[in-house]
């Protein structure tokens, strides 16, 4: 099944007709940001805040289009203070698509992947210089 397939009804409405609400500018609901740049050789995604089926569309799409324009993908997840399936379902398609390494994740996000065994799939580093190098 194709990324956005799986991914973008996941983030629509329960009526599928619409997505959900974003700032006019495209940019995450309140309470969550994404912030892109490069590092040591990778493309780092920083994400800040809660990632639910509300909110993660933001940072959907920044994976996808990292995954597509580079060959190495970070996420520093240091700064996500809740997370759901949402985000452990965008998390193994964008691996799927590319090279993604999620690093520093928060305790809540690390206690997640462990319970869902998740991070015996995903790369997970213990810092964004790490997951930038390795």
């Amino acid at each position: 099944m194709p990324w956005d397939e799986a991914v973008m009804p996941r983030l629509m409405s329960n009526t599928g007709e619409e997505p959900l609400p974003q700032q006019a500018d495209g940019r995450a609901v309140e309470g969550t940001s994404v912030v892109q740049y490069p590092w040591n050789g990778a493309w780092v995604i920083a994400a800040r805040g809660a990632y639910d089926l509300h909110s993660a569309a933001p940072l959907a799409d920044a994976l996808k289009a990292a995954v597509g324009a580079h060959p190495k993908v970070v996420l520093d997840a240091s700064g996500i203070t809740f997370a759901d399936s949402t985000l452990l379902n965008l998390l193994i398609l964008t691996h799927q698509t590319g090279t993604l390494r999620v690093a520093a994740p928060s305790p809540q996000l690390r206690r997640l992947c462990e319970i869902t065994a998740v991070d015996t799939v995903l790369e997970i580093r213990r810092t964004v210089d790490e997951a930038a190098t390795s």
